[in-house]
């Protein structure tokens, strides 16, 4: 299911706006050498609508031509096309379907300022998040941009930098006797696949002498799930983004918490395929800008109930 979402006119849309005008007033000469009766024929009120439709037309162009001065200002990088969007719809706060059956998340509000900002038309791509490195690289995404971890994956993707602080937990019932990461041993645990907190637990990862002492180490498509088989007991843990815990438990504190030690410490990132460098750049000091004028504040503070905090932002 994709949803489009329109920003601000494109740089094509310019371009051809501008070309309308310098068009209309050659048109208007040419009308204007008809004939006395054919000028009284036309009624007031197609002059007026003329009017009005001009200065519409005069206003649309001046915004563009703001929008585009202010991008080429930024030394903006030139997309082709659209932005679009790769992200999980089930990774809530960043991405996911709410209430409305619109795809919202602190990510996807961060991703329409941006386009906002430079003109780009906006389109959101919910992903197989295993199948993400090659929809990038086949260029049917613009950008993986949904809590991406960079650490471990610094050498493969052009990034930001980071914009966030994030944290890897693990989740688990509160009846469950397990307090401590040592009480994991003998445990079964699960992971989103291709998950960042997967690669912490499993073989290489920084995690992997505490994921050898468990008695299973399983993958999962999205966390709903998870944690529906938490509370029934067919897993013992959810290991996954610190927010992301925070807004699957939201009020079933009674049922479920979160362990005190953290798994690791880490950083989100915006993704692009290599080659993107400049692109990347142009939507770092996007995100910079959004810092300065408030809106990053404002948006940590809608989601904050939902576990993002305007303390973990990075990008000043």
């Amino acid at each position: 299911m994709n949803k489009d979402m329109q920003t601000t006119p494109t740089r094509r849309a310019f371009v051809t706006g501008m070309l309308a005008l310098v068009a209309a007033p050659a048109a208007l000469a040419l009308t204007g050498c008809g004939s006395s009766s054919e000028k009284a024929a036309a009624p007031a009120s197609s002059a007026s609508a003329d009017k009005t439709a001009t200065g519409t037309a005069a206003s649309s162009v001046t915004d563009k031509a703001a929008a585009a001065s202010s991008a080429a200002d930024r030394g903006a990088a030139t997309l082709t096309g659209d932005f679009v969007l790769g992200f999980d719809q089930d990774f809530p706060p960043y991405g996911y379907v709410g209430d409305d059956g619109e795809f919202t998340g602190f990510d996807i509000e961060l991703a329409k300022a941006v386009c906002e900002r430079e003109g780009w038309t906006l389109k959101l791509d919910p992903i197989d998040w295993d199948a993400k490195d090659a929809l990038l690289n086949s260029g049917q995404i613009t950008c993986i941009w949904n809590g991406f971890t960079m650490e471990g994956r610094e050498d493969d993707y052009a990034f930001t930098a980071p914009y966030m602080e994030n944290r890897q937990v693990i989740a688990v019932r509160t009846d469950s006797g397990i307090n401590t990461l040592a009480d994991l041993a003998g445990k079964t645990v699960v992971a989103q696949a291709d998950s960042a907190a997967l690669h912490l637990l499993e073989n290489g990862g920084d995690q992997a002498d505490l994921g050898a002492t468990f008695a299973d180490l399983q993958t999962i498509g999205e966390y709903n799930t998870a944690f529906m088989e938490l509370e029934s007991g067919q897993v013992d843990a959810v290991a996954m983004d610190a927010p992301v815990a925070t807004f699957n438990i939201g009020d079933r504190t009674d049922t479920f918490k979160v362990l005190d030690e953290p798994l690791n410490s880490e950083h989100f990132a915006v993704g692009f395929k290599k080659g993107d460098e400049a692109l990347a750049a142009t939507v770092e000091q996007d995100l910079r800008d959004l810092y300065a004028d408030g809106t990053v504040k404002e948006l940590c503070d809608k989601y904050a109930s939902q576990g993002v905090s305007f303390d973990e932002w990075l990008l000043k």
